[in-house]
């Protein structure tokens, strides 16, 4: 008996043709929870294809929730799943999530101070120079000020980002770059190309937040991978590669964020053997790369974009607020990547690309980047100094960037910890959302642009004491 229909002259796979028609029927409750589904030997009987097809979509739909294996009695339907939302994502409790950490660190940040922070202060931003930029943008006369921009982005800004890339050594083309709303926008669009619901993706652990969140509401199974002081756990990468056999793996390489440290030029070789050995894509997220004091290895560097898709932002460095980012990669993925950029939201702002390329032709933003990179270490070592004398221990100090990760030697709950200076107006990131799953950590992340305020360390010092009695 078929359950759905199938079409193998579809442009879509049989794979996703069942995934998607066993999911709706789940949906509309025509199948309910605790029903018995076919066997696999049946299903593929009963619909003329391959057991090993029925295999993978069982298999997703069991990774989506939709399915639940008994073993030696078959598959049968979960209970129906409740709508995705990134706001449900990995949550824990009423005061430490993800949510909980978006909501406090974006909504209200005159009344707090912010360790806790994945930017610079705005005072630290270069204003006056975006301000001169965009008075001399206002004297010019165009229809960039009304009209879309261009499917790939503002051209003499591309040509710029052409030689950008070259300086640290990757030769592209411009029509291998493509213009996003920063950094965000640019995994969202590869997101959307390579992952289907139910696809296992290899992430860093700990990693960013805001792209597990983004992963999973594409229906995603992330799988971490541990990260060591000088990049991935290469061993473990490998035997989860082998489990799993992702297609994808999403990396921060340079000054990774929320550690600190970058990857060696040995752990950036082993990474690229195993792509190829396994047929992989590495998405390298490299916005922090212009913080870092030195040239340093890079993925795109030994790779030249075969199997590497380069990404970065200048939302760290110059604006968070212009939102302007890019990605490198082949030329024909570049090309259908910005065509999925048309359909997902037309065109980017070529005000804020004109602004930015504004700042970067006159030699305006090395000098910037310099006084920033000064001003860091500077701070960086303080803080440092000042954690370890509170009982902090530092995973590694960093060579470079806002970021440090830390944890305390008498093992405090960090949750707690950061709970409890939530309330008393500073505002921190507890390891456990850097986690994949939000699994517990005992680490800290501090951004030390934000650690100059007195009263941060005397309302930290006061809890830790606390919780220390």
């Amino acid at each position: 008996m078929t359950i759905i229909r199938l079409d193998p002259n579809d442009s879509l796979p049989l794979i996703h043709q069942i995934t998607h028609g066993i999911k709706a029927l789940i949906d509309n409750r025509a199948i309910r929870s605790g029903t018995r589904m076919p066997s696999i030997r049946n299903f593929a009987s009963d619909h003329d294809i391959s057991r090993f097809t029925v295999v993978q979509a069982y298999d997703r739909l069991v990774a989506m929730g939709y399915l639940n294996s008994k073993l030696g009695s078959g598959f049968y339907v979960s209970a129906r799943p409740k709508p995705r939302a990134t706001t449900e994502i990995g949550k824990l409790d009423d005061s430490i999530d993800v949510a909980w950490l978006l909501r406090n660190a974006l909504e209200d940040r005159t009344s707090k101070t912010m360790p806790g922070a994945w930017w610079l202060p705005a005072s630290w931003m270069e204003e006056t120079g975006i301000q001169k930029s965009l008075r001399q943008l206002s004297l010019k006369h165009g229809e960039f000020f009304t009209a879309y921009g261009t499917p790939a982005g503002y051209q003499p800004l591309r040509e710029l980002l052409q030689g950008k890339l070259s300086a640290i050594g990757v030769s592209a083309e411009t029509t291998q770059i493509v213009l996003t709303s920063g950094v965000t926008h640019a995994m969202d669009l590869i997101t959307r190309y390579f992952v289907q619901p139910g696809d296992t993706v290899l992430v860093d652990d700990p990693g960013f937040f805001i792209l597990f969140g983004g992963l999973k509401s594409f229906g995603a199974k992330i799988v971490g991978v541990p990260w060591n002081h000088d990049g991935p756990d290469i061993p473990t990468m490998e035997g989860l590669i082998k489990e799993h056999r992702p297609r994808i793996f999403f990396t921060n390489t340079v000054l990774h964020n929320p550690t600190g440290v970058s990857i060696s030029q040995s752990v950036a070789y082993r990474m690229l053997q195993l792509a190829e050995k396994y047929d992989m894509i590495l998405v390298e997220d490299d916005i922090y790369g212009d913080f870092h004091p030195s040239k340093i290895t890079r993925l795109a560097t030994l790779d030249q974009l075969d199997r590497v898709i380069y990404v970065s932002s200048f939302s760290k460095t110059i604006s968070a607020s212009l939102r302007v980012g890019y990605f490198a990669c082949k030329k024909e993925l570049a090309a259908s990547l910005c065509d999925m950029k048309l359909l997902t939201g037309l065109t980017t702002s070529e005000v804020s690309e004109r602004i930015i390329y504004q700042l970067l032709s006159g030699g305006h933003y090395r000098k910037h980047l310099d006084k920033l990179r000064l001003r860091l270490q500077e701070i960086r070592s303080a803080t440092i100094a000042r954690l370890e004398k509170m009982g902090f221990a530092i995973y590694l100090e960093p060579e470079g960037g806002m970021f440090i990760w830390v944890k305390l030697n008498d093992g405090i709950n960090m949750d707690t910890l950061a709970a409890q200076a939530a309330r008393e107006g500073v505002m921190l990131a507890p390891g456990n959302v850097f986690r994949p799953h939000q699994e517990p950590s005992q680490w800290l992340r501090f951004n030390v642009a934000h650690c100059e305020n007195e009263a941060t360390f005397e309302i930290l010092s006061r809890i830790v004491g606390g919780n220390s009695a």
